[in-house]
C-alpha cells in the first residue's frame, strides 16, 4: 500500500481512540484495519501488506453489515519468471457478521461473509499481452473473528479469512495460462469506531425553582405560600414544590411519574439479571435518588395504586425493544417492592417497547425522551 494511505489509516485509528471518552452509542460505525494477504499458491506472489476501511451499520444488536474498500500489492515470487513484477488489487463488496453473546458483552466472537469485487492492474515490468493490463473480477468471502468492546464507541477486532477471487487478469499480465480462480488467506486486526448520536441513556438535568418572594401578612385564606392554587387555610401539604399538581387539600396527585433519570447502561439489565445496581450508568447514586424519591412519593399517597411500565424507541427490532422494555419494568418493579411498597398497589411489570411514543423518533433529543420508565397511576 502506498504509505500516504497507511499514515491515513493510523490517523484515522487515533481519532477513534481520542473520542472514545464520550459514551454515546449509534447503529453507525468506521473500521480501519490493516493484515496481510496469504496468497494462493498458485499465484506464485510473496504475501503482501492489506488494508482497510469499512463504514458499518448494527441492523440488531447481532448483526452488523459492513460496505468495505480494501486494497493490496502484490509482488511475484523471486522463483517465478515474473519477478520484479507487481500488480493491485482493489476490492469493494460488502460483508455482513453475526455476532454471538449478548450486545453488553467485553468479548464476542462472530462468523462473516461477503460478496464483492476485485480490480486487477499491473503497476510495474514490461507486459507480454498489453491488451489485457487489467479488469474487474467477483469475490467471496468467508471467515470469523473476535470483537472486545473498550467503550460503547470503541471495539476491536481480530478476523481471519478466506477469499475466493475469480481472478483472470494476473496471470495473464505476462503469460499466456487462462486459468481462473484463487483462494488467499487474510489475516487482519482493525478497530471499530461508533458515531456520535442516538445514545442508550440520557442524563436528566434537575432543574431548582427559586423560592416565592415574600408576601405581606394576611389571613391564611389570602395567602398561598406554596403557589398550588389551595389557600394556606385548606393546605394540608403546606411545602408543596412549585409546578407540582395537587388536590383540593393541597398534596400532590399522584399521576404518571416519570423515571427518565433512572439511566441503564448498555443493553442492560440481561435476561435474569435481578441486582438494579450493576445495571445502572455511574454515577448510580443520581439513579438510585431518583427511584427513593418514587418510593418516597408512594408511600405518602398509601391509597394510590399504579402500574410499572417501560418503553424504548425505534432504534433495533420490534422484538428486542419489547424484551429490553420489559425487563427494565420489572428491575424497577423489584425494586419498590424491596423497599416496602406492597405488590398488590402495583401492576405490572409491562413493557411496551417502543409502541408509545411521546415524542418524533427521528431526532435524538426525540429518542431520548420516548427511553423512559413510568409509574402510571390505576383506578
Amino acid at each position: 500500500m502506498k504509505r500516504n494511505g497507511l499514515f491515513a489509516l493510523i490517523a484515522l485509528s487515533l481519532a477513534g481512540i481520542g473520542s472514545a471518552q464520550a459514551q454515546d452509542y449509534s447503529n453507525w460505525y468506521i473500521a480501519p484495519r490493516i493484515g496481510a494477504v496469504i496468497p494462493d499458491s498458485d499465484r506464485e506472489t510473496d504475501t503482501s501488506l492489506f488494508t482497510g476501511i469499512g463504514i458499518g451499520y448494527w441492523s440488531t444488536p447481532n448483526f452488523a453489515v459492513d460496505f468495505e474498500v480494501t486494497h493490496n500489492n502484490a509482488d511475484f515470487e523471486d522463483s517465478s519468471l515474473r519477478d520484479g513484477h507487481e500488480f493491485e488489487n482493489v476490492g469493494v463488496g460488502f460483508a455482513g457478521r453475526y455476532f454471538f453473546g449478548d450486545a453488553g458483552s467485553s468479548w464476542r466472537p462472530y462468523v462473516m461473509g461477503g460478496l464483492g469485487f476485485l480490480r486487477h492492474a499491473a503497476i510495474s515490468g514490461n507486459l507480454l499481452r498489453p491488451t489485457k493490463v487489467n479488469g474487474w473480477d467477483p469475490m467471496v468471502t468467508v471467515g470469523g473473528g473476535i470483537q472486545h468492546g473498550f467503550s460503547d464507541r470503541l471495539a476491536f477486532r481480530a478476523e481471519i479469512a478466506a477469499r475466493y477471487d475469480r481472478d483472470n487478469n494476473s496471470r495473464q499480465f505476462y503469460t499466456l495460462d487462462d486459468s481462473t480462480g484463487y483462494v488467499d488467506a487474510i489475516a487482519s486486526v482493525g478497530l471499530l469506531i461508533n458515531f456520535g448520536g442516538g445514545g442508550e441513556v440520557t442524563p436528566t438535568e434537575v432543574r431548582k425553582d427559586p423560592p416565592p418572594p415574600a408576601q405581606p401578612q394576611k389571613s391564611c385564606r389570602d395567602l398561598d405560600d406554596d403557589n398550588d392554587g389551595v389557600n394556606n387555610c385548606d393546605d394540608r401539604c403546606a411545602s408543596t414544590p412549585a409546578g407540582t399538581n395537587v388536590g383540593p387539600d393541597g398534596c400532590p396527585l399522584v399521576q404518571v411519574i416519570d423515571l427518565r433519570g433512572v439511566n441503564f447502561k448498555f443493553d442492560r439489565p440481561k435476561k435474569g439479571e435481578g441486582n438494579i445496581g450493576p445495571t445502572l450508568q455511574e454515577p448510580t447514586a443520581e439513579s438510585i435518588a431518583i427511584l427513593d424519591q418514587a418510593v418516597d412519593t408512594l408511600t405518602r399517597n398509601p391509597n394510590a395504586r399504579v402500574e410499572v411500565v417501560g418503553h424504548t424507541d425505534s432504534v433495533g427490532t420490534d422484538e428486542y425493544n419489547q424484551g429490553l422494555s420489559e425487563r427494565r419494568a420489572r428491575i424497577v418493579y423489584d425494586y419498590l417492592t424491596s423497599h416496602g411498597i406492597d405488590a398488590s398497589r402495583l401492576s405490572g411489570p409491562t413493557g411496551y417497547g417502543e409502541s408509545r411514543p411521546i415524542d418524533t423518533n427521528e431526532t435524538k433529543e426525540g429518542r431520548a425522551r420516548n427511553r423512559r420508565t413510568e409509574l402510571t397511576p390505576q383506578q
